[in-house]
């Protein structure tokens, strides 16, 4: 059963990938590098959910 960090972290990593995708096609690269920073934090949130969860 997923908790709520996985959650959280797999909806920051998909928010950072649309994020990503638009500053790629709009050529704006700060919202490109905010895209890229989401999905590393909501990868991180995601691990630290995983870790719970096998505790």
């Amino acid at each position: 059963m997923a908790n709520t960090d996985q959650s959280e972290g797999m909806g920051k990593k998909i928010v950072g990938t649309i994020k990503e995708a638009v500053g790629k096609v709009t050529g704006d690269k700060e919202t490109e590098a905010e895209g890229q920073v989401d999905q590393a934090e909501g990868e991180v949130q995601k691990t630290w959910g995983d870790v719970k969860d096998k505790l």
